[in-house]
């Protein structure tokens, strides 16, 4: 069966934005790295899949559609089958984790929310690692890039000795350039499943084989619900798992109103909003320093506005519960940050500093490790701007013969 085109074009963009995370990994050794991890490229590929009409599951049921039960997907011909089909024990896992914490709450709010705070801390370490790495190299850029216009002289535009001695330059220094990279990937793959999790389970009547481990049922929940059945027929519109709260259904789209902008309709959504905005705080937080002749710093102060605008344009398209999920995981980022390293980039705003953001030291504060091979590197042996010029002078013959003058040499 011939896939349709939007289909496509989704698969494309997930293709090139998993690019997007691999070469910004491969180039954060010579460059200042952007704001990581954050969600802002994980919405960015679940809304082009919810935009192009194709969840990560073939088992969402459509409209005009009689709903079925939720059953693993079975690897197909066109590849969003087999996206699904490989994520599969990852979205089962997830979506046991929420029911069971959904059995104990009796909230599915609350259940997104200790979902991603479980999440976040089984992989608090590689994310405290990346937020580490990414202000090493940051404290690296002003000697690196005096070291790169060095190396550039001395090497004749010769780029694998230039790259070469910036490999050992870093190994001096004890900084791994990608270490930071491993967080960012892993965020990326869980796009599909906490998608498929909130879109597809929660919205499901009876997604009793999703909570099956080798024949037993892990979780306690009774589905199909039994206050859905009506004069003894079921009402299979109604999940299972009740996803209302406080009037918001966690499993659909929350729009405050439709703003029509001619080519397309936004769908205006507060949880956007605010994840939007939290977005903005995270990525100012992290922001490199603003130097001159830094592409690197003008494409990452782009980004910090570009991507929450696509969450925000993306808000009518995405279910509530996804947003929670985005907020939640922006706080948790935005805390651990400020312990790290305290405000960052956070102030100046508009010229203005408060005092409590001045001289503020973080609660773990980033070190630089001690260099592991000191002096034995090409990049150690480059000359200071004072060592240079001492050298410069060492090199210059005094001259000890005067020349006599005209008059003394006719005497």
């Amino acid at each position: 069966m011939a896939i349709p085109r939007p289909r496509w074009i989704a698969v494309g963009l997930v293709v090139a934005l998993m690019a997007l995370a691999v070469v910004a990994c491969g180039t954060v050794g010579t460059a200042s790295p952007t704001p990581g991890p954050s969600a802002s490229a994980v919405e960015t590929v679940a809304a082009t899949l919810v935009a192009s009409g194709s969840p990560a599951a073939t088992t969402t049921p459509k409209a005009t559609s009689t709903p079925a039960p939720l059953t693993a997907t079975q690897p197909g011909a066109d590849p969003i089958s087999l996206i699904s089909f490989v994520f599969t024990p990852m979205f089962q896992a997830l979506f046991i984790v929420l029911a069971e914490l959904y059995a104990l709450t009796g909230n599915v709010l609350i259940a997104i929310v200790l979902l991603t705070l479980l999440i976040r801390l089984l992989t608090v370490k590689l994310s405290a690692r990346q937020l580490v790495s990414q202000q090493r190299m940051q404290r690296l850029q002003p000697e690196l890039k005096a070291l790169q216009k060095e190396l550039q002289h001395r090497s004749k535009g010769d780029r694998q000795a230039v790259y070469q001695a910036q490999q050992e330059f870093y190994k001096e220094r004890g900084v791994s350039p990608t270490s930071g990279c491993l967080p960012s990937l892993l965020q990326m793959g869980m796009l599909i499943p906490m998608y498929s999790v909130i879109r597809i389970g929660l919205t499901n009547f009876n997604p009793t084989a999703m909570l099956r481990v080798f024949d037993v049922q892990v979780v306690p929940l009774t589905c199909p619900n039994p206050a859905h059945y009506v004069g003894g027929v079921l009402d299979k519109t109604q999940p299972c798992i009740n996803t209302v709260v406080m009037g918001l259904d966690m499993g659909k789209e929350w729009v405050l109103f439709n703003l029509p902008l001619g080519f397309f309709t936004l769908g205006v959504s507060a949880l956007a909003l605010i994840a939007a905005g939290l977005q903005v705080i995270q990525s100012r937080m992290m922001m490199p320093p603003s130097a001159e002749n830094d592409p690197s710093a003008s494409t990452a102060r782009s980004m910090m506005i570009f991507m929450p605008l696509i969450s925000v344009v993306y808000g009518g398209l995405l279910p509530a519960g996804l947003f929670i999920y985005w907020i939640a995981n922006a706080l948790f980022s935005i805390v651990q940050q400020f312990l790290i390293i305290g405000w960052g980039s956070m102030f100046p705003i508009f010229g203005w500093s408060p005092g409590f953001a001045r001289n503020y030291t973080p609660r773990f504060p980033v070190t630089m490790p001690e260099p592991a091979e000191a002096g034995k590197s090409l990049a150690a042996t480059r000359y200071k701007p004072e060592e240079r010029w001492a050298s410069a002078a060492s090199t210059v013959r005094p001259n000890t013969h005067r020349r006599a003058g005209r008059r003394g040499r006719r005497r």
